[in-house]
């Protein structure tokens, strides 16, 4: 098949929903599949105001339609709602080429944590991005769930995966984290705002705390807590090893659609505190027995008060929450996504117009 995948957020960029896309359009390549990236680093670039390191393409729609035309796709994939994305999603409709949209970000809410207006502001134009895709890729049920009610329809389940020859327990620790105090709780990912960190660097749970990331928010948050340990961003057996080195893993987000740091977290033998909130209940499980409820030991604590949670997780199996991680399979979800576009592209056309 000839897939196009069409995204606003790609390398350099360091987050979830760049490692799932490059991940993805790896395992599509080596299944036999013929896939044209569009991406910002095709076009003349300016920073997204209040957060320099994502970059957004300039006018990009001549390029993209351009492009797209030259590659002729069977099937277009529209990762995130931005200017490549608007622009994509123009010319699937002008040439009635099939397209799926995905929905990795909590746009609304992280709009709303910047600006002030309540997210309620931002849904319509939301669905006005998705109301014409064959299918919209979700990561959770629960997110499935969430979107319905906001009138965002056709969703189709795309979980997530982990590098299994990469996160497990067996790593060294990192020396950096090595002679800390214990507990080591550890959170790595963006560090802004919109991902709560000053819930995690405020509790005062005994121990050590890590943060593994950069973002916006890394300079203020370095002079507000220096008893924290900022290590910046780390990957590859790097990473591996921070994970390797904590007690616990700390995710404080109330706005993340999944978290992926989390199941590289569990299957590095890292049980997870976190809210229980869409995401980690996703993962964890409200019981903590993962998300049916029906794993045979604790991989992680969910709790209204973070430093509850912290303290339950501390107690939680590491064995346990490394099998659950590991069940985690790229390969799976490369299926999911593979099914979504297939259908997408045997629907008649006119049951989308």
């Amino acid at each position: 098949m000839r897939i196009a995948i069409c995204t606003d957020a790609w390398h350099p960029q360091v987050n979830g929903v760049v490692r799932t896309l490059s991940t993805t359009v790896d395992r599509l390549n080596a299944r036999g599949h013929e896939v044209e990236l569009i991406t910002p680093s095709q076009f003349r670039t300016l920073p997204l105001p209040g957060y320099s390191e994502i970059r957004l393409a300039m006018a990009p729609r001549f390029g993209t339609r351009r492009t797209l035309k030259d590659f002729a796709p069977d099937v277009v994939h529209i990762a995130t709602e931005g200017p490549i994305g608007w622009s994509a999603r123009g010319w699937c409709k002008s040439t009635g080429t099939p397209f799926t949209t995905a929905f990795h970000t909590r746009f609304p809410d992280y709009a709303a944590v910047r600006t002030g207006l309540d997210a309620s502001h931002f849904w319509p134009l939301m669905r006005r991005f998705h109301n014409q895709s064959r299918a919209v890729l979700v990561s959770t049920p629960t997110l499935a769930g969430e979107l319905a009610a906001q009138g965002i329809g056709r969703a189709r389940l795309w979980s997530r995966g982990i590098d299994r020859s990469l996160f497990h327990p067996r790593h060294d620790p990192l020396p950096e984290m090595a002679a800390l105090p214990g507990p080591v709780m550890l959170y790595v990912g963006r560090v802004a705002v919109e991902k709560n960190l000053e819930a995690f660097l405020s509790s005062t749970v005994p121990g050590s705390k890590v943060v593994v990331g950069d973002g916006p928010d890394l300079v203020r948050l370095r002079e507000t807590f220096p008893e924290a340990t900022f290590l910046g961003a780390l990957a590859g057996e790097q990473l591996a090893r921070a994970y390797c080195s904590a007690q616990v893993f700390v995710f404080p987000s109330r706005t993340d659609t999944f978290g992926l740091v989390m199941i590289e977290a569990l299957a590095c033998g890292l049980p997870v505190a976190a809210f229980p909130v869409p995401g980690p209940l996703d993962i964890v499980g409200v019981n903590g027995h993962g998300p049916g409820g029906d794993l045979p030991m604790r991989v992680g604590a969910l709790r209204d008060n973070l430093d509850h949670a912290i303290a339950d997780a501390l107690r939680c199996d590491r064995l346990g929450a490394a099998v659950h991680g590991a069940s985690y399979s790229w390969d799976r979800a490369t299926d999911q996504f593979l099914t979504a576009l297939t259908e997408a592209h045997r629907q008649p056309v006119a049951a989308f117009a």
